[in-house]
């Protein structure tokens, strides 16, 4: 099964904090809010420096889609650009500062319920898992299972139950639930 996620119709909330803006693209169980999800996908619009929401038991993987942040933790001060990732314990403190404003894509699992990987692709790929998304990082035609899918920036298709099918793609993240 293929769903179509498209960026346009994703609603914004306010991050756990306060600070910022999200807008999901999936959770499970569905309908979960902030303290009983398994695993949720989501992107954020980072546009002023602040401290990132507290996850206690959560594990978090962020992307940089576009623009540049700066992440000062625990181990050191780190900077993202567009297609780098960090991978951390949300209950680890992080301060975020943007030095361009970001759009990132944020994974986060709750530990001994979900676990996921984030891959970047730019080409197709045979699918790994039988639940795997596709985040668009610009315009693409995505091929799968017969079928085409227009995509624009952000859209995100969820394949559901067709681990090993080919799909053909251009660059966008896959964000694989193994």
């Amino acid at each position: 099964m293929i769903t179509h996620l498209p960026a346009l119709q994703r609603v914004p909330h306010p991050w756990k904090n306060g600070g910022g803006v999200t807008r999901e693209i999936a959770v499970f169980p569905a309908g979960a809010g902030m303290d009983d999800f398994h695993w949720r996908i989501s992107m954020a619009e980072v546009t002023e420096p602040g401290p990132f929401s507290r996850f206690e038991g959560i594990d978090r993987h962020l992307t940089v889609l576009s623009g540049r942040m700066r992440l000062d933790m625990p181990d050191g001060r780190h900077v993202l650009d567009a297609g780098d990732s960090s991978a951390f314990a949300g209950e680890t403190p992080v301060d975020a500062t943007p030095l361009l404003p970001v759009i990132d894509l944020n994974v986060m699992t709750r530990r001994g319920h979900a676990r996921a990987e984030v891959r970047h692709i730019t080409s197709g790929v045979i699918l790994p898992s039988d639940l795997v998304f596709l985040v668009a990082t610009k315009p693409m035609i995505v091929t799968a299972n017969g079928q085409r899918y227009a995509l624009q920036p952000h859209d995100a298709l969820k394949f559901e139950g067709l681990e090993g099918e080919p799909i053909s793609s251009g660059d966008g993240y896959l964000v694989v639930f193994p």
